[in-house]
């Protein structure tokens, strides 16, 4: 159906939670959905870290789109890439095809930034997808594999040294979960080497880590980072990544064989092809209906919107401002399609901060909800119930919570086995091909 018909098209880009819940949230029986998303699969970014580190496995934090919104009749989903925009003749771009509407939700998400040193991704690749997990996660198993058959004892050290970038949420969440896996779950699987020996390093180039929080929390978090093993280096400034080389602004260099890099978001590369403001990270300067200026068809929502709250500050690109982004322009358009255009009144986004917490390790966390401020195993489980709330399907919440229960008794972690590996990475890891999936 083609737009003029009496159906509308609202077109969505990005199945992310902002484009998932408006999928699931907008429904009106003059309108018809479109949802456009690259990948098949609605993932869980909060627990990408845990796929990484052989917490989780990844289909216990993703679940098929399709499958999501199977009681959507009125949604279909297209598995396709953009590629541009033509927001005056209202048509957006794919890879395969050309879709026109007459309403239009961006919510493309964000990229791993590197400020200006796109070289270094080759050599500290960021965490943003299912694929990003995967391949760290091997990685950091194989090294440890290498570990075990390596002879030289400044080879071994760098080979079980991980350097974690960015001391935000992902970074410390990070860094306390490749210790948990070091002094914990690999301790008793190797003979020639100590995993517990492993160096863990998290890097930070403000004051503090989680700067986003009270510096009570930070401290907090700092201390139980390092109680776990970890060290923590504030007022650090990369100035170099090469392969398994970290150079400091101050000069020294860390040898690592894994360079993870956490420290930086930008919004979607596509932004730059709408023709309208941007700010520094590449995020649309919206409305504050969350609308672009000069098309109140298109709205933009999630980490690709610079967002500006009652204190003019920019709304977090966190997971449930995206949802309640996704929300509003929902109540925009039905508004709209039942007074008609420019009748109804489109009130300014409000967002409901409702905290925001992050975990450090086993009963490890810190949290922050209105003016309430803790930490330990009490901010570990608000963390745990958190998440398992906001995980898509029934069996993914019983999933993860049988594993993580699993984990917590045992200290076993079973999500460690190692695939995708080339020729050559087998020949330096010390397996055979029929071993590979062994690893």
């Amino acid at each position: 159906m083609t737009r003029g018909m009496e159906s509308k098209h609202v077109l969505v880009l990005g199945a992310g939670f902002g484009g998932l819940t408006f999928c699931q949230t907008f429904n009106h029986p003059a309108a018809r959905v479109t949802l456009v998303d690259r990948q098949n699969h609605h993932l869980f970014q909060p627990l990408l870290y845990q796929v990484a580190t052989a917490g989780l496995s990844a289909p216990e934090i993703a679940q098929p789109i399709r499958s999501i919104l199977s009681d959507r009749p009125n949604v279909t989903v297209l598995l396709d890439t953009v590629v541009d925009f033509n927001l005056a003749a209202k048509r957006v771009f794919l890879a395969k095809s050309a879709l026109d509407y007459d309403y239009l939700v961006l919510a493309l998400g964000g990229v791993t930034s590197y400020f200006g040193h796109p070289e270094w991704e080759q050599f500290a690749p960021g965490l943003k997808s299912l694929d990003d997990a995967l391949h760290i996660r091997r990685d950091i198993l194989i090294a440890f594999e290498r570990a075990e058959n390596e002879t030289d004892p400044a080879t071994r050290d760098r080979l079980m040294t991980m350097v974690v970038v960015g001391g935000g949420p992902t970074g410390v969440e990070l860094a306390g979960a490749f210790a948990e896996l070091a002094r914990h779950v690999l301790k008793s699987d190797f003979r020639r080497i100590d995993p517990a020996q492993a160096r863990i390093i998290l890097i930070e180039a403000a004051p503090r880590i989680l700067a986003h929080l009270p510096a009570d929390l930070s401290a907090r978090a700092q201390r139980q980072l390092e109680s776990m093993g970890v060290e923590v280096r504030t007022n650090t400034r990369v100035k170099d990544i090469t392969r398994s080389r970290v150079e400091l602004e101050h000069g020294q260099v860390l040898d690592a064989e894994n360079i993870i890099w956490a420290a930086g978001v930008s919004a979607s590369p596509l932004t730059q092809k709408l023709g309208v403001d941007l700010d520094r990270a590449g995020r649309v300067k919206v409305n504050p209906d969350l609308s672009l200026p000069g098309h109140p068809e298109v709205f933009a929502i999630g980490d690709m919107a610079l967002v500006l709250d009652g204190e003019g500050k920019p709304v977090p690109g966190v997971s449930p401002a995206a949802m309640q982004m996704a929300r509003h322009v929902a109540r925009i358009i039905v508004e709209e399609l039942d007074l008609g255009p420019g009748q109804a009144e489109r009130k300014p986004f409000q967002y409901w901060d409702k905290g925001t917490m992050a975990t450090i390790g086993r009963s490890a966390a810190v949290a922050k909800i209105g003016r309430l401020e803790f930490n330990g195993f009490p901010a570990w489980v608000a963390w745990l119930f958190v998440h398992l709330i906001f995980l898509i399907g029934f069996r993914n919440k019983l999933a993860v919570l049988l594993q993580w229960a699993y984990s917590y008794v045992a200290y076993k972690r079973g999500a460690r086995i190692v695939t995708g590996l080339s020729e050559e990475a087998k020949r330096t890891a010390g397996t055979s091909s029929a071993g590979d999936s062994n690893a």
